[in-house]
């Protein structure tokens, strides 16, 4: 099992989570943050440290979310790793929780 980013990432990219990351899996992109699959331990760690409440485990994705497993081991193929705490996106306060998001994912 892995944990995986959903669509409430997109548009906030909070980086709480990837600093936590005892393995490094966390891919950055433009507006979006990957786990890679394969790099994941399932430590559970990045789940409460995410403040957009982004990251599930593979088993409890939300309904309508399953697509995002894929998403997340396509990106990490070609996304650069992300250790270090960054700045949300500008706008990531006005963009959590919001619905429907997928449309604005730049890969």
């Amino acid at each position: 099992m892995t944990y995986v980013v959903t669509e409430n990432c997109i548009l906030c990219k909070y980086t709480d989570c990837a600093v936590v990351c005892p393995v490094e899996c966390f891919h950055e992109g433009p507006n979006f943050l990957a786990i890679d699959p394969d790099e994941c331990i399932d430590c559970d760690i990045c789940v409460s440290e995410c403040p957009a409440g982004a990251i599930f485990p593979e088993a409890d994705l939300p309904p309508g979310q399953e697509k995002f497993l894929g998403i997340n081991a396509e990106l990490v193929k070609t996304w650069p790793v992300i250790a270090s705490k960054k700045a949300p996106l500008p706008d990531a306060d006005k963009w959590n929780g919001v619905e429907g998001k997928l449309q604005y994912l730049k890969k």
